[in-house]
Parts: structure tokens; C-alpha cells; sequence
């Protein structure tokens, strides 16, 4: 009975001490030098109450870009969603995430999605 008792203790210690790493969340951004194709037009089913619609966008994989359909997701009161976007640096492109960002008050870094960079304002 100790034996099992000093097991469930090791096994409950080992799985607290694993769980920061199950959480954590790494973004890599990759910069490339082909422009992504011109977005696809989608036909947006019908609104769902408590979703909002997120559009499709384009995402490097490998040697290519590959359209990742629209979707719903569940809505955030108070938030809209921002969505995905190539920007172009000089000759490269780099894609920045969509993220929440509150209603009525852009840009004060509240509702990013985790691991998700904030996006850099134009200043043009």
C-alpha cells in the first residue's frame, strides 16, 4: 500500500511539473519573397448566433501558399476579430496573425490570441 501510495505521489508531481510545457505555444514568422495570390472568394453560410465569421487567408506551407478556408468562431463580447494579412517588407512578405482587439479601443494590446504578435501600425 506504500508502494502505491509513493507512485500516485510521483506520478501526480511528474504531471504538475509537465504542465507549463503542455500550455506553451510557440509562433515562428517566416519571411518569404513570393507574394501570396489574390484572396478566394467565399461564400459565407449563414450568420450563427453567437459566432462571428473569420475569413479565409492564405498560409505559407513548406515551398507554397494554401488557402485555409473561412470559418465561424465562437464570438468575444466586446471584441472583433482582426484577420490574418500579408505584409510586405522591401522584397519579402510576412504574415501576421488574426487577433482579437477590443471595440472602441484599437491597439491597447488587450485580447491578442495567445502566442500571437501584435501587428506593427502602417505609418503612412
Amino acid at each position: 500500500m506504500k508502494l502505491k501510495n509513493k507512485l500516485l505521489g510521483l506520478c501526480f508531481i511528474t504531471s504538475v511539473a509537465a504542465m507549463p510545457a503542455a500550455f506553451a505555444r510557440v509562433d515562428v514568422v517566416v519571411q518569404i519573397g513570393v507574394p501570396p495570390p489574390a484572396p478566394v472568394v467565399e461564400v459565407i453560410p449563414a450568420p450563427r448566433s453567437g459566432y462571428v465569421w473569420v475569413p479565409g487567408y492564405y498560409a505559407w506551407h513548406g515551398d507554397r501558399h494554401i488557402w485555409i478556408r473561412g470559418r465561424y468562431v465562437v464570438e468575444r463580447p466586446g471584441y472583433g476579430w482582426v484577420p490574418d494579412r500579408w505584409v510586405q517588407s522591401g522584397s519579402q512578405w510576412r504574415q501576421e496573425r488574426g487577433y482579437w482587439e477590443p471595440r472602441g479601443n484599437p491597439g491597447k494590446g488587450k485580447g491578442w490570441a495567445k502566442g500571437h504578435n501584435k501587428p506593427k501600425k502602417n505609418r503612412d
